[in-house]
C-alpha cells in the first residue's frame, strides 16, 4: 500500500516522526514539495536528526530517498545534510535520487527574499528568508530559472547564469539600491555543488513509475502544512508551493490513484510561525505554557511559534481538501495538567456562525472561535503504550475532535521518540 503523509495545520505538526515510523515498511520515501524552509525532526535511539530537504526516511539505511521535481533544492543545504548524516554513521550513497527537473535555490534568491521582505515593512509576509519564494517565482517566470539538471553541464549553466545575474543586478539595483552580485562566486559554488550532487541527479518520475510497476511500497512526504498551501491556504500568508496532499501529483508525477492511504498529521493543539491570521491563538499564559511544554520553537529558524487551542474548523477543511483517510495526532502529552481544554468547533464572522473555513484571509482575521470545552487530565502520557490505557478524559478529547473533523484518529504521539506512538486498531 502506498501512503502519503501531510500536515493539516500551519506546519510543524510532527510529520517527520510519522514518516519515520511508517518508513519502516516503505521501500521509497518521496519529498514532493517545498524547500529548505521546511524542517522535520526525527529522534531515534537518543540521536536527533533535523532534516530540511532530505526525506525523513533518510535515517533508515535501507530506504531509498527521492527529492522530486516539486521541491526547490538549495544545493548547499542539501550537501550539509548529507554530510551531517554521514557524521552520524548514515550513508545515502546509492539511495538518494534528485529530480533533474527540481529547481535550484541560489544565494541571489536568498538576497532577493531579504530585500523584498525588508521593503514591505509592517506588511511583511514573515518569510524564513531561505529564497524559496523567489525561486518558485523564477520557476513560474521560466526565463531566469536553473534546474538541478544544469549541474550536469557547467558550460551551459554558466551561460544561463550570466543572463540571470545581469537581470538580477539591474533589478536589485533599481528597486533596492543593492550592491551587484558577483557571477564568479555563484558559478564557483555551482561547480562545487556539481562535484558532490551530480551523481544523484536523475529522472525521478521514471524511477517512481518503474517502482510502482515493480510493486514497491512508496511513502510520499509533504512539507509545511495544508493551511500554508499556495492556492488553498491563508493567502498571502502562505508558502510558495502546494503544501497539501493536492501537491502530490504535480510535485512528483505520480497520479493520486496510486496512493491508498492518506495520513493527516495534527498537533493536539495549534501552532503557527510568522505572520497571518490565527483565530484560536492564545497570546497569553496558556499559549506560553503550551509553547514551553511542547518546545515550540522552529526546527529551521528557531523562532518561537504562536500557540493556541485546536482548531477543528480548519482541520476539517484541510482533511476534506486532501481526502485524508486517517489522522495522526501528535504532542498529546503536552496538554497534561491543564484543567480544561478548548476545541474550536465553529467561527462567528460578522455575526454569522459557520463551520466552513473561509477562503479570504481577511474574513479569518475577524473570525471569533466558538469553543467546545472539555475536561483535561493530569496523568503523564509519555509511557502509555496502548490506546485503551489512555485516561478517559484524553479519549474524550480525541473523540470530540474526531466528531467535528469527521476523520478517525489512528495514531497518537505521546513523546518525541519512535516508541512513543500509540496505534489504534
Amino acid at each position: 500500500m502506498n501512503s502519503c503523509v501531510v500536515g493539516l495545520q500551519w506546519g510543524d505538526e510532527g510529520k517527520g516522526k510519522v514518516v519515520d515510523i511508517l518508513a519502516e515498511k516503505a521501500d521509497i520515501v518521496v519529498r514532493y514539495g517545498g524547500g529548505a524552509n521546511a524542517g522535520h525532526t526525527v529522534i531515534t535511539g537518543g540521536t536527533k536528526f533535523a532534516l530540511h530537504l532530505m526525506p525523513s526516511g533518510a535515517v533508515r539505511e535501507k530506504t531509498a530517498c527521492v527529492i522530486a521535481n516539486g521541491v526547490v533544492v538549495d544545493p548547499g543545504t542539501l550537501i550539509e545534510e548529507i554530510n551531517g548524516l554521514k557524521e552520524k554513521g548514515i550513508s545515502i550513497e546509492g539511495r538518494l535520487f534528485i529530480s533533474e527537473n527540481a529547481h535550484m535555490v541560489l544565494d541571489y534568491h536568498k538576497l532577493e527574499d531579504k530585500l523584498r521582505e525588508a521593503s514591505l515593512g509592517k506588511n511583511k509576509i514573515g518569510t524564513t528568508a531561505r529564497g524559496i519564494g523567489p525561486c518558485y517565482a523564477d520557476k513560474i517566470g521560466r526565463s531566469y530559472a536553473l534546474r538541478m539538471a544544469d549541474l550536469r553541464n557547467l558550460d551551459r549553466l554558466k551561460e544561463k547564469l550570466r543572463k540571470i545575474i545581469d537581470y538580477k543586478n539591474k533589478l536589485f539595483g533599481a528597486l533596492y539600491n543593492a550592491d551587484p552580485i558577483n557571477i564568479d562566486e555563484i558559478y564557483a559554488q555551482c561547480c562545487e555543488h556539481s562535484k558532490i550532487l551530480k551523481s544523484f541527479i536523475c529522472n525521478t518520475t521514471q524511477y517512481l513509475h518503474e517502482a510502482i510497476d515493480a510493486g514497491k511500497q512508496i511513502l510520499f512526504e509533504g512539507a509545511q502544512g495544508a493551511l500554508l498551501d499556495l492556492d488553498h491556504g491563508t493567502f498571502p500568508f502562505v508558502t510558495s508551493s502546494n503544501a497539501s496532499a493536492l501537491g502530490l501529483g504535480p510535485g512528483c508525477g505520480v497520479p493520486s490513484k496510486h496512493v491508498e492511504r492518506l495520513v493527516g498529521v495534527v498537533k493536539a493543539y495549534a501552532t503557527r510561525v510568522g505572520e497571518g491570521p490565527f483565530p484560536s491563538e492564545q497570546d497569553n499564559e496558556i499559549g506560553q505554557l503550551i509553547r514551553e511544554r511542547g518546545h515550540e520553537y522552529g526546527t529551521t529558524t528557531g523562532r518561537p511559534r504562536r500557540c493556541g487551542w485546536f482548531d477543528a474548523v480548519a482541520v476539517s477543511y484541510t482533511a476534506r481538501l486532501g481526502g485524508i483517510t486517517e489522522i495522526a495526532m501528535m504532542h498529546l502529552d503536552t496538554l497534561a495538567g491543564m484543567k480544561e481544554l478548548n476545541v474550536c468547533k465553529a467561527y462567528r464572522i460578522n455575526g454569522k456562525e459557520t463551520t466552513f473555513f473561509p477562503g479570504d484571509a481577511d474574513d479569518l482575521t475577524i473570525a471569533e472561535c466558538i469553543y467546545e470545552t472539555l475536561d483535561g487530565w493530569d496523568e503523564d502520557l509519555s509511557k502509555v503504550q496502548n490506546y485503551d490505557d489512555l485516561p478517559e478524559n484524553t479519549k474524550n478529547y480525541i473523540a470530540a475532535i474526531e466528531k467535528i473533523v469527521g476523520v478517525p484518529v489512528g495514531m497518537v504521539g505521546v513523546g518525541p521518540q519512535r516508541s512513543q506512538a500509540i496505534f489504534r486498531d
